[in-house]
């Protein structure tokens, strides 16, 4: 189990589904056209989807709402300027606001008519792990 699994179900108001195979990750980066960066496989690997600490993160599970790839299809057609190698991570539901990660690791936050802004370098420093 990776430091990055054990370091999410430590924390407070921790609540996940069982992991996802590698095939059904697979799927999804071909779905999206991408490849997750490794700290999200293993999240997905781990869980499929969870919520922690105020974070109820996209995954793969059976719900549109937090489906990765049912998010970040959506997202991309009412964001058309953010980059085809980014995914959504959470959908905050205020104010439009919806926080991705690229294919490279980085972590952006986007809104309405406001460009796209660089929160940190990993999924791991975005939830403070």
């Amino acid at each position: 189990m990776s430091d990055m699994v054990k370091k999410l179900q430590a924390k407070p108001n921790f609540y996940a589904l069982d992991g996802v195979s590698g095939e059904q990750i697979e799927q999804a980066e071909r779905a999206l056209s991408l490849k997750f960066v490794d700290e999200y496989r293993e999240y997905l690997a781990a869980f499929g989807v969870a919520s922690a600490c105020g974070h109820e993160l996209t995954g793969i599970c059976a719900s549109p709402r937090l489906n990765v790839v049912d998010v970040t299809i959506s997202e991309r057609i009412s964001n058309p300027t953010v980059p085809a190698d980014w995914y959504v991570v959470e959908q905050a539901n205020i104010d439009g606001i919806v926080i991705w990660q690229s294919c490279s690791g980085e972590v952006w936050q986007t809104m309405s008519n406001v460009p796209p802004v660089k929160l940190c370098e990993s999924l791991c420093e975005y939830l403070k792990l």
